[in-house]
């Protein structure tokens, strides 16, 4: 889709098969895409292209999604951009929100905007995309 109004996203993951259905369910419901396969790639990416949203992987080769997620966050001109992490990155014992408590309770940086533990519930995945590009 085409559309000078519609949001940007930049989705950062290693595993074209994610990317891929990520695209799909995003451009479905009118989003404009790129995505970039490591975070050394997405931080640059998002420097020059100032997305509206990002959805970040945690697991990725040069430049964890940990480091992207610090870089972006400090990052005076974009702190703003809203994150929705979508990881298989889990914790420990099984818990799949260990890393999400990990990440939010760090005080170098805010907790994200959004967090899906992989495989992603896609309706509430794109209820929290939405509601954050839309504001409320």
């Amino acid at each position: 889709m085409s559309n000078s109004q519609a949001k940007s996203i930049l989705i950062v993951d290693d595993e074209p098969a994610v990317v891929s259905y990520l695209e799909m369910l995003l451009h479905d419901s009118g989003y404009e895409t790129r995505s970039a396969s490591n975070g050394q790639q997405a931080i640059e990416m998002a420097r020059q292209e100032k997305p509206d949203l990002v959805t970040l992987d945690i697991s990725m080769p040069e430049a964890s999604g940990t480091r992207f997620y610090k870089e972006i966050k400090t990052d005076s001109g974009l702190k703003s951009v809203p994150v929705v992490i979508v990881t298989a990155v889990t914790g420990y014992g099984g818990d799949k929100y260990g890393y999400q408590k990990f990440i939010s309770h760090s005080r170098l940086v805010p907790p994200p905007e959004g967090f899906f533990p992989k495989p992603i519930n896609k309706e509430e995945f794109l209820e929290t995309v939405r509601r954050l590009l839309n504001g409320g």
